[in-house]
């Protein structure tokens, strides 16, 4: 009986030999699948279907849930054998309290408390997963499975997190390329040369925040006796932004040459920009008009900063219009501004950028002191003008970056002499 009994030991040895054998010949399989669909380029969504198939149906996984990190925040991606899983917010302090391989058991939480173990998955000091795990029976081999699972977990998770990395790069890389194509097109629109006569002076500064700005500034000679300058700041920056100053450029263009008048204009202005961004973006904006005939300057500042125009010992702000563009159906009320050139004059106009600038205490470039450095500098011709209040930012913001955009469109006028 007893060499019966020492056979049948041994049978059972051998049966239990080859269980393990084949359930390590299984865990290869799986590991070669899984390794196959990752070199496959296989969705994360079917790498979390075949995670929780295998877990279930191979590994015999009764209650399992794997929580994947989402930007700032915590998703569970795949689970199995769970009645309910609570809110993220309700469970993230002890979600993230779990640093490595730990057993659950005596845990006494109403969601963590149906697990066996928790599997970390981390980079450096970064949590990327989390697998819970539970159902295992007291006869199995745990240890040899709770392993196996980790390494299972850890291909998953760091496949799916090198997919997204991968996706972040190339977003970035075409959000690159949105830049540069709306920096292209952003240069074109803004005029590479501007007009001098005997009668008129145009000069810009223009410094792009970022690679695609807000800010705009145009000119139209209407005739030989007409000249139309503008400044604006769209709201917003990027391709959004440049597009909507390509349309708004456009329109500049069609309206002015069909010469309705400065109200009406303005007026189609705002609605063109509430068609195209259905009230979303807005524009502030200045426009004006000088008529050599008449020695006469119209304007109208649609919520945009005041320009400063100086003449002999004559200096004010062209605040006269209506509200920013693009904010209502129908302008409440257009303001026209009207001064009459009877001297050289010189206006400056700006965007907020250069109001914005800072120096190195903190201190904000005062709208004051810029209105007196037009009276001082009026004499000067529009280009010279500019140098010397790019000169004059320079110095007083040290060593302070630009806020935002830097754009300055000076205007010198010689009134033709009676």
């Amino acid at each position: 009986m007893s060499g019966f009994s020492d056979l049948s030991k041994q049978m059972g040895t051998l049966e239990e030999l080859e269980r393990q054998l084949n359930l390590k010949q299984l865990q290869i399989n799986r590991l070669l699948t899984i390794t196959q669909a990752i070199n496959s380029n296989v969705s994360a969504s079917g790498l979390f279907e075949m995670y929780t198939s295998f877990l279930s149906w191979e590994m015999g996984v009764d209650r399992m849930a794997l929580f994947f990190k989402e930007e700032d925040s915590w998703e569970c991606t795949a689970s199995s054998g769970l009645e309910e899983i609570p809110a993220i917010e309700l469970i993230r302090e002890e979600l993230e309290s779990f640093t490595r391989l730990a057993n659950l058991d005596g845990t006494d939480h109403s969601f963590f408390g149906q697990f066996d173990v928790v599997v970390p998955v981390r980079h450096k000091d970064t949590a990327l997963a989390y697998a819970f795990i539970g159902g295992f029976s007291e006869d199995e081999d745990m240890y040899n499975k709770v392993q196996f699972i980790t390494t299972i977990t850890n291909i998953v998770a760091v496949a799916i997190e090198n997919k997204r990395l991968f996706k972040r790069q190339l977003e970035q890389k075409t959000f690159k390329r949105e830049l540069e194509l709306a920096s292209q097109m952003q240069r074109m629109l803004i005029p590479a040369q501007l007009p001098k006569n005997p009668f008129y002076e145009l000069s810009s500064i223009y410094l792009p925040h970022q690679s695609v700005g807000g800010d705009y500034f145009d000119f139209i000679e209407l005739d030989d006796k007409t000249i139309a300058f503008c400044i604006g700041d769209i709201s917003g920056k990027g391709m959004a932004a440049a597009l909507l100053m390509a349309n708004f450029q456009a329109q500049f263009h069609r309206l002015a040459h069909l010469q309705v008048g400065i109200k009406k204009f303005v007026r189609a202005l705002n609605q063109s920009v509430l068609e195209i961004t259905g009230g979303k973006k807005f524009i502030t904006f200045f426009v004006a008009e000088y008529k050599l005939e008449e020695g006469k300057l119209i304007y109208v500042n649609a919520g945009h900063n005041p320009p400063v125009l100086a003449m002999g010992n004559r200096v004010e702000r062209l605040e006269k219009g209506c509200t920013i563009l693009g904010m209502f159906d129908e302008l409440p009320q257009v303001e026209i501004g009207e001064i009459d050139i009877t001297e050289d004059a010189l206006i400056l106009t700006y965007t907020d950028g250069l109001t914005d600038i800072k120096n190195d205490d903190g201190e904000f470039l005062d709208e004051d002191a810029g209105k007196n450095f037009v009276r001082d500098n009026h004499h000067l011709s529009a280009e010279a003008f500019n140098k010397k209040l790019w000169e004059s930012v320079e110095r007083y913001r040290g060593s302070q970056e630009y806020p935002d955009d830097f754009t300055v469109l000076t205007c010198k006028i010689h009134p033709p002499t009676p």
